[in-house]
């Protein structure tokens, strides 16, 4: 009985002193962080479990597109005709379309909202479109309407009769012109170089707004930052232009017997069946148009299609060097990488490895996320740092090594993020660009055994940034944003988020099956952030909601402590750890002990439950002579000098 009573005396006063060590932390509760921060209940239209619901619907809308290039004005002018199809439960007297163009206006809000030193998002202000012909019908015997309103760069079209719920169509067709820009807000453009100029053509055509069950119409206007949301549809588009150009685009090209000369087409059937890169145009055959065009003056109409996507865009230049690749899917499909650069890209360091690069990323993405559903993929240079478009990117023309891989392996990583799984860019930037830098970290461990580093598992790099008075929530609209915090919100900072989950929340396993699943789950649709949070909730078997309140819908940081190690009796030591930090993180430990040996131990997150301190026990036969917290050092913890004990074990490699 003595000796009871002694253990518990010595148990009291070991808890009286822990418990002093950080009396004012013990004393706060953090239940509150546990709590759901938003309402993730289920609908008819998306469940409690991240998918869509029984009665979740999305419209759509087919494409047929001629348009001709005038290379002395510089202009593009054509004919679209859209059909729309409501499968909305609601009739529709009207439909919006998104006019980008519009953004390189001299009164556009985009050009109002720029400030005077400018921006990355600074564009061309003499150009913006010149809509004619404006006919809308619904089904094939409605009466025409041409009754239209447009402002800035949104154009409301009225229709005669609604537009029937569950299945109506509805016809809208109109002529177009523009003047392209130089400076196309580093998303499109043109760029003279010494063998012509290279037309980089995006955000080209009048494209219908996505109208869907959260929002309504969704006609937020372009500005800069925010990018797209789009719906999915089939697209039919002809590209005519002067016969010395080359065109590469969105999707496979029909008519290569009528626009590529036989000795070319025969370089292409090599190429779709090579693991190397072959030339279809070489660097000294560019300009030599009796051995690379078909005939030898006028205009040329290449004509492409590609079905099931969000958008279109195409290059033309006389000045390219083009070559190309097969790419190998999981499924044993082929299909084909292409490059297409002028000769100031060249270079064995330089553009010469692109359609190496864009054959890696794209084989890599399809074979560990989701399969690429597209016929090719295109790598273009171009006078734009980096912007993705389904099955082609423009990538910056001076691009060279690491700096090439990086932007050509993120820039198809968008044909994940927002491509397949079509997000709101706009709205939630971090759906798109913060996935997609998440997933190129692994792509870039994976290229040639890790010929080129990441820097991404590197976390606590960024705690300057993660303490700053100027910081921003991941869930800043990218238009509202700081342009200086959006390569944080936007790319960095839900990145590490999901590295956080990958590798110390959940582990590799738990993650991967959650996170496919939602891409499979969501492919060609469009998930809000409460479908994402809830999708990778259920797969995953664990509520996360501390963690998205805390990372992704606020400003605070990770502060994982450890306050002391006491001995408490033979083969008896008591760890006492707090969270000093505002997100509370499950524990793990690396303690090392006097043989050299080590051993790791996780305590789950629900110890943060009842307060800010907790004390664990740890049993042992041997002496413990180190204690270190996240010792892979994937927690971007904003004080790494606590994370260890004894504390002088500390050191600069932190």
């Amino acid at each position: 009985m003595k000796n009871v009573w002694r253990k518990i005396f010595l148990s009291c006063s070991l808890v009286g002193m822990l418990t002093a060590v950080d009396a004012q932390q013990a004393n706060t509760t953090q239940q509150e962080k546990f709590n759901e921060f938003t309402d993730r209940q289920g609908s008819p239209y998306r469940t409690a479990m991240g998918t869509p619901g029984p009665q979740y619907w999305q419209n759509g809308a087919d494409y047929a597109m001629e348009v001709e290039l005038d290379e002395d004005e510089h202009t593009l002018a054509g004919t679209v005709t859209i059909t729309y199809h409501n499968n909305s439960p609601m009739d529709l007297d009207f439909v919006w379309l998104h006019l980008e163009q519009n953004r390189f206006k001299e009164d556009s809000r985009g050009t109002l909202t720029t400030p005077i030193q400018g921006n990355r998002y600074s564009g061309d202000t003499d150009g913006g479109f010149e809509i004619q012909n404006v006919s809308a019908r619904v089904g094939r015997r409605g009466a025409a309407s041409n009754r239209y309103l447009i402002d800035d760069t949104r154009m409301q079209v009225f229709l005669e009769e609604p537009i029937s719920a569950n299945g109506g169509q509805a016809t809208i067709s109109m002529d177009f012109k523009f003047k392209i820009p130089v400076q196309g807000m580093d998303r499109m453009g043109r760029l003279e170089v010494e063998d012509g100029v290279i037309y980089a053509l995006a955000q080209w055509y009048p494209k219908v707004a996505v109208f869907d069950d959260v929002t309504g119409w969704n006609v937020e206007p372009y500005l800069g930052a925010g990018e797209f949301y789009l719906g999915y549809g089939d697209f039919d588009y002809k590209v005519t232009v002067p016969y010395d150009h080359i065109v590469v685009g969105s999707g496979a090209l029909q008519n290569t017997n009528q626009v590529v000369p036989r000795e070319l087409q025969n370089r292409l059937s090599r190429a779709a069946d090579s693991d190397s890169t072959v030339y279809i145009i070489s660097p000294d055959e560019v300009g030599n148009t009796s051995l690379t065009r078909p005939r030898q003056d006028g205009k040329v109409t290449w004509h492409f299609k590609i079905n099931n996507s969000r958008d279109v865009a195409f290059a033309s230049s006389k000045a390219f060097i083009w070559d190309a690749a097969k790419i190998n899917l999981p499924s044993g499909k082929k299909i084909i990488a292409q490059s297409a650069y002028p000769k100031e890209s060249d270079g064995e360091d330089a553009w010469s490895r692109s359609t190496e690069y864009s054959k890696a990323s794209i084989e890599h993405y399809s074979e560990k996320w989701y399969e690429y559903p597209y016929p090719a993929a295109v790598n273009v240079a171009a006078d734009i740092g980096g912007m993705e478009y389904p099955g082609l990117n423009f990538c910056g023309y001076e691009s060279t090594g690491e700096s090439l891989w990086g932007v050509t392996d993120h820039e198809f990583g968008h044909n994940w993020f927002p491509m397949i799984v079509g997000t709101n860019e706009r709205r939630y930037a971090w759906m798109d660009e913060g996935f997609n830098t998440f997933i190129n970290h692994y792509s870039t461990l994976d290229f040639n055994e890790g010929e080129y580093s990441s820097t991404l598992n590197q976390t606590r790099r960024f705690t300057n940034w993660l303490t700053s008075k100027d910081r921003e929530g991941i869930d800043t609209y990218p238009d509202v944003a700081n342009t200086r915090n959006l390569g944080m919100i936007a790319y960095m900072k839900p990145a590490m988020g999901l590295i956080m989950l990958r590798e110390y929340i959940l582990g590799e396993e738990r993650f991967d099956n959650a996170f496919k699943s939602y891409i499979k789950t969501w492919a060609f649709k469009h998930p809000q952030p409460n479908d994402f949070f809830n999708h990778m909730e259920n797969v995953a078997g664990e509520n996360l909601s501390w963690f998205w309140n805390g990372w992704f819908y606020g400003t605070e940081n990770i502060d994982l402590a450890i306050n002391g190690v006491y001995p408490y009796g033979p083969g008896n030591y008591v760890v006492a750890i707090s969270n000093r930090g505002d997100i509370p993180m499950p524990v793990l430990m690396e303690i090392t002990f006097d043989d050299g040996s080590k051993e790791r131990k996780t305590l789950p997150v629900e110890i943060w439950q009842r307060g800010d301190s907790w004390n664990h026990m740890i049993q042992t036969d041997k002496k413990i002579t180190s204690i270190q917290i996240d010792p892979d050092r994937v927690l971007p913890d904003i004080n790494s000098s606590n994370d260890r004990w004894p504390s002088d074990l500390y050191n600069n490699e932190d």
